[in-house]
């Protein structure tokens, strides 16, 4: 089958429209790429591919580079001030321009201004071809997207960036929008009503969507896809999640683990020598994909069977049920010839093991409170009376890390809604928790959730939460992410519209399915096979960061619902380390603050 998903989308359109449109026989072009431009090429296109198509050298826009003056250049560049300044400057000189030619892919529409400065510039006479190919987003998995802004995070709930909000949510609905567009989908668009700025990022992604389907009507045709849908939330809907300790095998590998750029690295302890691995986790090891969203319990067992039939399927034995590291290594030096795939089952063996070790001796404790204070009851469903008795040990024990503290009061305080100052203060003194870190807790608040309040004031209610109770759990992972419940509800037309209005400009009558129009009659010519899913989908986009319970969702419901698809995606993907220092970013402390003489506040 041919690969579907957001990865093998973006990757055939970036070959087809850009590398392959300007190929010419026996001819090398060089290939110029900036930031963004770069990361959806790497997470989506090999190298190897490039090459074969004839481009000979990829380089970034902003560096220094060496003029190729015999050669023309693809330039695949965000429609920014700086690339396209940096494009203008390569063709300044006529005598010493970079490249013999330039073909210009703009990731998404080009602002006016600089499109005009573009065309006045010598550069415009070297320009053969100049066009958008409107994908400025992130495929970080086949169902999930990243706009690769984490930024964002900051711009949105500091209280002091406020001057700064407007530029990027411009830029955020322009992305969103070369996403639908990228998936040929036209959907209603809407948004979690309780935060302002939602509704100002809905209705913008929605003029932009419009301006798509002006360009392109058959966007968002099929059958069923106009039940598609588009939600925007604030991180604020389910601050639970991104705190939790997950305990399913690719949440909790980032969680514990330093892997960096998903790049996990370990020790590999052979006779007398260890050496350090590094290992990407990708979609192309298939492995990593069935066992990403596996709970840790089944993960090693899962690799020891999958080991067991793959060695017998070679005729080799393994002895007992728990495959070690050790037996692996002498499988290796008895069958050298399957060196690839035993190697994979040892990383995700040692990515396992390390999970554990990091969970047998601090995070088990953690996640039985953890799991208590984010249900609000006990693993047997009964309400927890008294949530300060379980977490006061946890606070005094001086083997838990800061962060884990953090961690565990940011989840009582969410489940008290809201706590006194006085008592917050009193966490804070007997975790000991220095004032630098105790900020991520206060500013947790700007995200509009109730951190300290008065104790007279009546707290609002917590949303009753779906029964799930016959779904076989684990008791440290009762937990289900709001997202999911917020998809699942979408899909059964469900989700309430108090909440999560529609933008109102398409009225609820384009939605009904019942009449087959003609033009949707020839919607299934010209695509090729496998190129697209004929199904609705359900796409959700959390501003301030995605984390990777959430995104487990996306594949959860789209098992369970054959028809839809689910897609998840954010201005960036959150480890609970990694929301908590953005917690603690100096955005949102006072002294940062524009002064109000200078009307132009620096761009960064």
């Amino acid at each position: 089958m041919a690969p579907i998903g957001l990865k093998a989308v973006v990757g055939e359109k970036i070959m087809n429209d850009v590398i392959k449109k300007v190929k010419k026989k026996g001819e090398w072009k060089a290939l110029i790429v900036d930031q963004l431009s770069m990361r959806m090429l790497s997470s989506c296109c090999k190298m190897t591919d490039i090459m074969t198509e004839g481009i000979t050298i990829v380089e970034d826009i902003l560096k220094r580079r060496e003029p190729l003056p015999s050669l023309e250049a693809i330039y695949l560049i965000t429609p920014t001030e700086k690339s396209v300044h940096t494009l203008i400057g390569d063709f300044k000189d006529p005598h010493s321009a970079k490249y013999k030619a330039a073909h210009v892919f703009f990731t998404d529409s080009c602002p006016d201004p600089l499109f005009n400065e573009l065309v006045k510039s010598r550069a415009s006479k070297t320009i053969k071809t100049l066009t958008e190919i409107n994908i400025a987003f992130l495929p970080y998995e086949s169902q999930v997207y990243s706009l690769d802004n984490p930024d964002a995070f900051h711009s949105f709930y500091s209280p002091h960036k406020t001057q700064l909000k407007n530029q990027v949510m411009e830029r955020l609905a322009e992305q969103l929008a070369t996403l639908c567009a990228t998936l040929k989908e036209y959907p209603a668009v809407r948004y979690r009503g309780e935060y302002k700025d939602n509704a100002t990022l809905a209705q913008l992604v929605q003029d932009k969507l419009d301006a798509y389907k002006a360009d392109d009507p058959t966007m968002g045709e099929g059958p069923d896809k106009a039940r598609s849908q588009l939600i925007i939330l604030d991180r604020a809907f389910d601050p639970v999640s991104p705190v939790l300790h997950e305990l399913t095998f690719q949440a909790m590998g980032y969680d514990l683990l330093p892997i960096e750029n998903d790049v996990y690295k370990y020790e590999t302890s052979g006779i007398g020598d260890s050496r350090e691995k590094e290992v990407l986790l990708h979609e192309d090891d298939d492995l990593w994909v069935s066992l990403r969203h596996k709970h840790i319990a089944e993960v090693s067992q899962e690799v020891t069977r999958q080991l067991k039939d793959f060695s017998a399927s070679k005729r080799m034995n393994t002895s007992g049920d728990k495959t070690t590291m050790r037996d692996l290594s002498q499988m290796l030096k008895k069958m050298p010839q399957y060196q690839k795939e035993l190697s994979k089952y040892s990383t995700h063996l040692q990515l396992a093991e390390d999970c554990m070790k990091h969970y047998q001796g601090t995070v088990d404790k953690l996640c039985r409170v953890e799991q208590d204070l984010a249900m609000g009851t006990d693993a047997e469903g009964e309400k927890i009376k008294d949530p300060m008795r379980a977490i006061v040990p946890i606070l005094l024990d001086a083997n838990v890390t800061t962060y884990d503290k953090i961690r565990i009061i940011l989840l009582y305080i969410f489940l008290k809604n809201g706590i006194t100052e006085e008592n917050l203060n009193k966490l804070i003194q007997h975790a000991q928790i220095p004032p630098e870190d105790s900020e991520i807790i206060t500013n947790m608040a700007h995200l509009g959730v109730p951190i300290v309040t008065d104790s007279t004031l009546r707290r609002g209610k917590k949303l009753d939460r779906k029964e799930r109770v016959s779904e076989q759990t684990y008791q440290l992972s009762r937990w289900t992410p709001l997202v999911k419940d917020i998809m699942e509800d979408a899909i059964e037309d469900k989700l309430d519209t108090k909440h999560y209005p529609y933008i109102s400009t398409r009225s609820s009558a384009s939605f009904s399915t019942t009449a087959v129009s003609a033009r949707y009659g020839h919607w299934h010519k010209n695509k090729t096979p496998g190129e697209y899913r004929t199904g609705p989908r359900v796409m959700v986009f959390i501003i301030g960061g995605a984390s990777f319970s959430e995104m487990r969702c996306a594949y959860e419901v789209t098992q369970a619902n054959g028809k839809w698809e689910a897609v998840i995606g954010a201005t960036h993907m959150l480890t609970p380390t990694k929301f908590l220092s953005d917690l603690q970013h100096p955005d949102f402390r006072e002294s940062t603050r524009v002064s109000f003489e200078d009307a132009e506040p620096t761009a960064e």
